[in-house]
């Protein structure tokens, strides 16, 4: 059998070549630059070619290297893949990663619900605003906030969200918030990462221009509605992921639901071939049916 190439040599070459860059490649793999471009030297040593091209702009796959990538990229997948129906057969594990917000303030609280329904499962969850790399391995489904389309992954939304503007009783009765165009007299929590901002609400429901600056400004729902609660402002946010800030009074709609704007914006995202498995079946079904009862509410 002709000499295989070292795995870290094989993995280092994919990695750059998706990526197109060594230092993205070594953030990824949590080694050095350095310790990358060695490890792609050797591999090129090792097959006696010239993988990448190297220029002051970057670096491009060579005409060698992209046959190459053509060929161990979806080794490496097959790889992957059957090391994670190994994984799942064995241990019935279920690897999920979410966005952050609606991980902490609407998965968090009914995930006891999936654990007491399907004792056997067990669930990983991590949650970050990075998107899963499937190819690696790294989850089981996605929970992603955003706008599809995402290629080659089947993606199915959860629920219709409205999103409105927020704000603390307190807030609301000390600025006596009654008419839209007060919002520009009252300071307006930014969240950075959100589909609808303030320009598209205030372009959907007055004739006047939201303000070109923001006193605070946030990356993640969960912040701003926690800035709105605090009295900082009025936070634009969904009324879902802020459900639990609504049944407890620490927030209210300001103009009440009427002055809202409606998306889809959460959506389940995984791969063909983990369709099948029973545990994605399990949780995608579960997973429904609570965000069918809390869109319901």
């Amino acid at each position: 059998m002709p000499a295989v190439p070292p795995a870290p040599n094989l993995l280092a070459f994919e990695a750059v070549a998706r990526r197109r860059s060594f230092a993205l490649a070594a953030a990824e793999l949590h080694l050095t630059a350095s310790a990358i471009s060695h490890q792609v030297a050797r591999l090129e040593s090792h097959l006696g070619v010239r993988l990448f091209e190297r220029s002051a702009h970057g670096v491009r796959l060579s005409a060698a290297g992209e046959q190459y990538l053509a060929r161990v990229g979806g080794a490496l997948s097959a790889i992957a893949a059957a090391t994670e129906d190994l994984r799942q057969g064995v241990g019935n594990s279920l690897y999920v990663h979410c966005a952050p917000s609606i991980a902490s303030l609407w998965l968090m609280p009914r995930l006891r619900a999936f654990s007491e329904a399907f004792p056997n499962i067990a669930l990983n969850l991590s949650a970050a605003h990075t998107r899963s790399d499937f190819a690696l391995g790294q989850a089981d489904i996605d929970i992603r906030y955003g706008v599809p389309p995402w290629d080659d992954l089947i993606v199915e939304p959860l629920f219709e969200e409205r999103i409105v503007p927020l704000a603390s009783p307190a807030f609301i009765k000390e600025h006596r918030l009654k008419r839209i165009e007060q919002l520009t007299e009252v300071p307006l929590i930014q969240s950075n990462v959100s589909v609808v901002q303030w320009p598209d609400w205030f372009a959907a429901f007055s004739t006047q221009r939201a303000p070109d600056r923001f006193p605070v400004r946030f990356d993640r729902a969960q912040m701003s509605l926690d800035a709105a609660t605090q009295g900082l402002g009025v936070a634009l946010e969904s009324t879902t992921i802020g459900g639990l800030h609504l049944s407890e009074g620490k927030l209210r709609p300001v103009f009440g639901l009427d002055k809202a704007i409606r998306v889809k914006a959460h959506f389940a995202v995984y791969p063909v071939r983990h369709a099948k498995r029973p545990a994605v079946e399990a949780f995608l079904s579960w997973l429904h049916r609570e965000a069918a009862r809390s869109a319901g509410r």
